[in-house]
């Protein structure tokens, strides 16, 4: 696969992943400072890495969750969340217990903090937001 190939392959797939709407809000961004920096983002994390056959896009998304966790990137943490909701087959419950098992791999102020963060993307969500 050439670059061309793969940007456009990662492109397709994280609009998979992260629905149109924010892709689009994200595009929207895009200036001669970060231009770079996505392309490279949209060529390997979504073209080279989410494209791969090995985990299927629930476990995927679950490792992401994990790792912003484990990371305390809150930003990141409800963006994929919201996404995992909205375009993947992810549960509430799934959520919960994936915070759960966090609580004692990654610490409980970590959780506790996930679970304050899920809580108000799950709250947004039902306002329409």
């Amino acid at each position: 696969m050439d670059e061309k190939e793969r940007l456009d392959a990662g492109m397709k797939r994280r609009r998979q992943v992260l629905g149109d709407a924010w892709v689009d809000r994200s595009i929207k961004k895009k200036n001669e400072f970060n231009a770079e920096f996505l392309d490279l983002l949209t060529r390997y994390a979504w073209g080279e890495i989410w494209t791969r056959p090995g985990l299927d896009d629930k476990t995927r998304r679950l490792i992401v969750l994990a790792s912003c966790v484990a990371m305390r990137s809150w930003e990141e943490y409800r963006l994929h969340l919201r996404a995992a909701i909205v375009e993947g087959k992810v549960s509430k419950n799934d959520i919960k217990e994936l915070l759960l098992q966090l609580a004692i791999y990654c610490g409980v102020p970590a959780a506790n903090s996930a679970f304050n963060e899920a809580g108000e993307v799950f709250a947004a969500m039902e306002k329409g937001e």
